[in-house]
């Protein structure tokens, strides 16, 4: 089967001489800092090497939480809520976003001590989140007979859908001006007196004082050939989605087992709660004393696996100059196959705990690549080696929900602007200051 496919959005025709901002990655990290940027009155162009959205942005859950994040993005995350509830007024178009609430499954005692010590990170914020258990669980998810202890429930969270947000966003940065150029990969910067002064894409120089890379999985080898350290591997993570089903739960709900969430086609997307695929690959090796504490702390939801993603990575080059042909051209679209194991698990466990999927179909399933950081937070910083470039990528897997906050973050940054929220966790030199490095799970 086919990945998703977001909804098409149309290349501009004219690579413009000069912009303020260059955008690389057409990703809901880079389409939401291109509106933020349009919208304050800059120029932009937003550089993707496929199609918007086509890749992580659009392959993800479709999940919009606060719940258990890591206390680092609870700040963010709660702008980026802020955001989602006004988001389709805002730009004009549907992004499927609805308010439904998620439920955290805890099938143990430890489990639920742990999500009510989460908890602790909430307060001083307003958003009702609580533990809940019997009846009132049963009121969220009708006939569950998956057996738990107790949930996190929180209802400030909700979903959207991902071959929605990414175009929609792109479109509305362009009705505010910016540029949008798909298959037209960003080779490398054009760096003078050690400052960013354009870009090099494969249809020609563009000259701009600015530069955001977000380019998703791939900002690490872009970086590389700028001599930038960034410590990010890949993790594949596979996905289902189901023919519509009637009546099912409106509340998104994650468990051990599964993960679950309701779609605007009346179906519902589903994947594994707990599992994710490691390919080894040589920056497993590379990076391997960084990505240490968080292999240590993860290893029960790790699989690791030698593929043939080695030999790809492997042949893949490490540097390039800008009249190059660039690993970016030679793959528009990361479209990695998914785990049949994982399909074949989360589909089976979510059968077995809700009865309204017994007579469902499935109609889909893809993977997607994660691009994950050694702490499980993303980069967004300025990079103090190269003036005028920004960063913004490593989301881990949490970059979808927030995603709004994180582009109006990045506009911040570019612009000189007071931080929406402060910006100081996510800064790039955390790698190398000697600050201690891991995934904060907030219990």
């Amino acid at each position: 089967m086919p990945g998703p496919k977001p909804n098409p959005v149309e290349s501009d025709l004219c690579l413009p001489k000069s912009v303020d901002v260059v955008i690389v990655g057409g990703g809901i990290i880079g389409v939401s800092t291109a509106l933020e940027l349009a919208e304050r009155g800059n120029s932009v162009l937003l550089c993707e090497k496929g199609q918007i959205g086509a890749e992580q942005s659009s392959r993800n859950w479709g999940w919009v939480r606060l719940g258990l994040r890591d206390p680092r993005e609870i700040p963010l995350m709660t702008e980026s809520l802020r955001i989602w509830q006004s988001l389709d007024e805002r730009i004009g178009r549907k992004t499927g976003y609805v308010q439904s609430g998620i439920l955290f499954g805890a099938r143990t005692d430890r489990a639920a001590a742990d999500m009510e010590r989460w908890l602790r990170n909430l307060k001083g914020y307003q958003t009702g989140a609580r533990m809940v258990s019997g009846s009132e669980l049963e009121q969220h998810v009708p006939g569950l007979k998956t057996k738990l202890k107790a949930a996190l429930f929180t209802p400030q969270d909700g979903r959207a859908e991902p071959q929605w947000v990414a175009p929609a966003l792109a479109e509305a940065a362009r009705d505010q001006g910016a540029v949008i150029m798909t298959n037209c990969a960003v080779r490398c910067l054009d760096l003078q007196a050690g400052r960013v002064a354009g870009v090099y894409t494969e249809r020609g120089r563009v000259a701009c004082d600015q530069v955001v890379l977000a380019g998703g999985a791939w900002s690490r080898l872009f970086a590389g050939n700028e001599g930038i350290a960034l410590p990010q591997l890949k993790v594949l993570n596979t996905v289902l989605r189901t023919s519509p089903v009637e009546p099912g739960p409106e509340t998104a709900l994650w468990s051990d087992d599964f993960a679950i969430r309701k779609r605007a086609d009346g179906g519902y997307t589903i994947a594994s709660g707990h599992e994710n695929t490691v390919d080894i690959v040589p920056d497993s090796f590379r990076l391997a004393a960084k990505f240490l504490p968080a292999f240590a702390q993860e290893w029960k939801s790790l699989r690791f696996r030698l593929s043939h993603r080695w030999t790809i990575e492997a042949r893949q080059r490490r540097s390039w100059a800008s009249t190059d042909v660039t690993p970016f051209e030679l793959c528009r679209i990361l479209d990695p196959e998914p785990s049949q194991k994982a399909l074949r698990k989360s589909w089976a466990k979510a059968r077995q705990a809700l009865p309204a999927l017994v007579g469902a179909e499935i109609v889909q399933s893809w993977a997607g690549m994660i691009d994950v950081t050694p702490d499980a937070i993303p980069v967004i910083s300025n990079v103090q080696e190269i003036p005028g470039l920004v960063i913004a990528t490593g989301f881990s897997g949490h970059g979808f929900g927030i995603g709004p906050g994180a582009g109006r973050l990045v506009a911040d940054l570019v612009t000189n602007t007071a931080p929406c929220v402060d910006p100081a966790a996510f800064r790039l030199s955390r790698f190398s200051d000697g600050t201690k490095v891991r995934p904060d799970p907030g219990y």
